[in-house]
């Protein structure tokens, strides 16, 4: 079983999720590559699809579903679509410099954001609007 702490998640952030992780990932990877003087080309792969689709799959408890079709047409087979994207794109290669200059700064957000959520939890629960989070 899978715990979520904290506010629902948009349907459309959750769509994201997938990619942003993706693109986190990737970027970080080019980032290392250029600091260590290997500008070469990165090649997708299906274990990074496979990867951000276990994300999805991790936070569809999350989601906040607008309706009943959407839960049961897109909780599991959406990150079923992107394992398939995957392995089609499996090998494509992309430049590191543009791989990390689209990561680095989606990696920063996803920082900022994670900080933003923590201080937001900490002070609701300091108003005594939420309870803590329970340990998983």
């Amino acid at each position: 079983m899978f715990c979520t702490v904290g506010r629902p998640l948009p349907l459309t952030t959750w769509l994201a999720v997938p990619f942003v992780f993706g693109i986190a990932v990737l970027g970080l990877t080019g980032l290392g590559g250029l600091l260590l003087g290997a500008p070469g080309p990165l090649a997708l792969s299906s274990p990074l699809f496979g990867a951000g689709a276990a994300v999805a799959l991790a936070t569809s408890g999350a989601v906040l579903w607008s309706a009943p079709w959407q839960r049961r047409w897109l909780r599991r087979p959406y990150p079923a679509a992107v394992v398939v994207l995957g392995v089609l794109v499996d090998g494509v290669r992309v430049p590191a410099v543009v791989v990390a200059c689209l990561g680095v700064p989606v990696t920063a957000l996803l920082v900022a954001r994670y900080f933003h959520e923590r201080r937001r939890t900490a002070e609701l629960a300091e108003a005594g609007l939420v309870s803590p989070a329970p340990p998983c």
